[in-house]
């Protein structure tokens, strides 16, 4: 079976997801995009180890920090544009899948509304990544049916949050939260009132698939102290639900456990 080569379309913007961050997880297709591409905006999240792989020349930083340098939706919208209009092949990088989380559903709107071409390339999506590497099923038969992808950092303009906790709290599924380290003790405190199991096992894994990888294991009752004692930052996903406790039968044997590798440089 031939390798078909992706060959970019002058005037095309390509939404591609970078997956959880390691490079053996790019598609076969964002590894050609960003091998070919004319300009390649990316934001922080896809890691410098798949950032790296692209020169300097083809590509800009468009990333948004919690603190800091940060690039507006709106010029960021503004420049895909102006760079297709000049006829030149770009790739929106993300990390994760695109339209997880990732803002592509605004991006492609804004695309469509200026008559620019735009192509999405689907990813892995650390919703799922994130757990399975840890050694988590989001689903498992014994403990959890459902599972539910959750954002933790809302637009800031809302009047009040759009997740309704309580819903969540009553499926009796996996709860699966996605930039939400800082917010963490509203959640969990939310999730508490509503008369959730202060023992529901909950895990946070830190930088999935990334060389400095951690894992960090409480309860409902104690996980905002276990992030403090072991100094989870952002990005990282919370695990919520009896699936959890599942990387404690599993971890001495996983071999793709990236918490015990080298620290990325």
């Amino acid at each position: 079976m031939s390798t078909v080569f992706v060959e970019p379309e002058p005037g095309t913007v390509y939404l591609v997801g970078s997956g959880p961050g390691d490079p053996g997880l790019l598609t076969i297709t964002a590894k050609q995009l960003l091998e070919r591409a004319d300009t390649v905006l990316h934001d922080r999240l896809p890691g410098s180890r798949i950032i790296g792989m692209i020169p300097e020349s083809r590509r800009e930083d468009v990333g948004k920090h919690a603190s800091g340098k940060r690039t507006t939706q709106p010029e960021i919208n503004r420049r895909m544009v102006n760079l297709a209009r000049q006829g030149h092949s770009v790739v929106r990088l993300k990390g994760g899948d695109p339209f997880v989380f990732g803002r592509g559903g605004e991006e492609a709107e804004f695309l469509a509304a200026h008559g620019v071409p735009f192509e999405v390339v689907p990813a892995v999506t650390s919703a799922t990544a994130a757990p399975g590497v840890a050694g988590i099923p989001v689903t498992h038969r014994d403990h959890a049916s459902s599972v539910s992808f959750v954002t933790g950092h809302e637009d800031p303009t809302k009047a009040e949050s759009a997740v309704n906790w309580e819903a969540l709290a009553e499926t009796d599924g996996t709860i699966v939260v996605l930039m939400g380290v800082n917010r963490l003790p509203d959640y969990t405190g939310v999730l508490l009132e509503t008369g959730m199991d202060p023992e529901t096992p909950v895990a946070l894994v830190e930088r999935a698939t990334w060389p400095n990888q951690q894992v960090a294991m409480g309860t409902l009752e104690t996980i905002v102290d276990v992030r403090d004692d072991v100094g989870i930052t952002p990005p990282a996903v919370t695990v919520i639900g009896e699936v959890a406790a599942t990387r404690e039968l599993l971890a001495d044997f996983l071999r793709n456990d990236y918490s015990d590798t080298d620290e990325d440089s």
